[in-house]
């Protein structure tokens, strides 16, 4: 299969790169804005067209959720026209296309794992641009995909993990939220599961992937902080309301994974599992 793999540059595009040594069966097409940029319609559908690709899966995203807030247009753009495009032109050409969402299509407010029937409530401009992501590849292309994830990090890019290791090794404290509750996700499992889907073939739906288990961001630290063996920083606990952001962060969103490890026949590792082995390799190279 002939496959455009775009934001390779982002922590999931370099994980699928990573695994595409796994899946040689496939010819890639790995693109960030340098070389495909998505705001371009026409430029897409010339790529999609010359190229003959048969899969598209869009990494790409605009995350900067707090300054989303004040950059609406751009984050609209990317995050729902451009994958709008993509979706055209891949119907339009008979391929199909993954596009990967985000647990901030919920407010948070629920106390149980959000399932895929769930209604999407965003409250944040970052949610309701991925939203509108969704809806707008569902309806454009018969042959399309949505996965929806949480908390996404890895060895690559600007990321949580990376980023408690190195304060932890500046500062002798840290104050980290610990009444925001989800699931961090190792970017190399969700693309595996993604690989799994491409080979197994599209099952037409929306699906929630994150790693197992549940965590505060207090949690998270603290793990990375015992797994990266730093011992001279204090973590202490802090209500959301002690560390003001511009964009409303969900308090509670856990995703509901049954559909996609049913449909596919995925497994997936404990979080606490798959952040040793990302904080092993960072230990190597920090």
């Amino acid at each position: 299969m002939r496959i455009l793999v775009t934001g390779a540059n982002g922590q999931l595009g370099n994980e699928m790169q990573v695994l595409a040594k796994e899946n040689p069966q496939h010819t890639y097409f790995f693109t960030d804005v340098n070389e495909l940029d998505i705001c371009d319609k026409k430029a897409v559908w010339a790529y999609i067209a010359e190229n003959k690709i048969e899969m598209i899966v869009n990494c790409a995203a605009y995350t900067a959720v707090d300054r989303a807030e004040d950059d609406k247009e751009f984050a609209y753009r990317l995050n729902c026209e451009a994958p709008k495009g993509m979706a055209e032109a891949a119907q339009a050409h008979g391929a199909a296309m993954i596009q990967v969402s985000t647990d901030y299509v919920f407010d948070g407010t629920a106390h149980i794992p959000y399932t895929e029937d769930c209604e999407p409530c965003p409250n944040s401009v970052y949610g309701s641009t991925k939203l509108d992501g969704e809806r707008v590849v569902m309806e454009a292309c018969q042959q399309a995909v949505v996965i929806r994830t949480a908390w996404l990090y890895s060895t690559f890019g600007n990321n949580f993990v990376k980023t408690m290791m190195r304060l932890g090794k500046e500062r002798n404290s840290l104050g980290v939220v610990f009444d925001q509750i989800g699931t961090p996700t190792y970017a190399r499992d969700l693309a595996r599961a993604i690989y799994v889907i491409i080979n197994k073939g599209i099952v037409r739906g929306i699906y929630h992937f994150s790693d197992e288990g549940v965590c505060s961001w207090y949690d998270f630290t603290l793990a990375i902080h015992r797994m990266a063996g730093i011992t001279t920083c204090s973590v202490k606990p802090l209500h959301t309301s002690e560390y003001p952001a511009k964009a409303n962060r969900p308090h509670y969103s856990v995703l509901d994974k049954t559909k996609i490890k049913e449909t596919f026949g995925i497994s997936i590792p404990h979080w606490e599992v798959s952040l040793e082995q990302c904080v092993n390799e960072l230990k190597k190279s920090l």
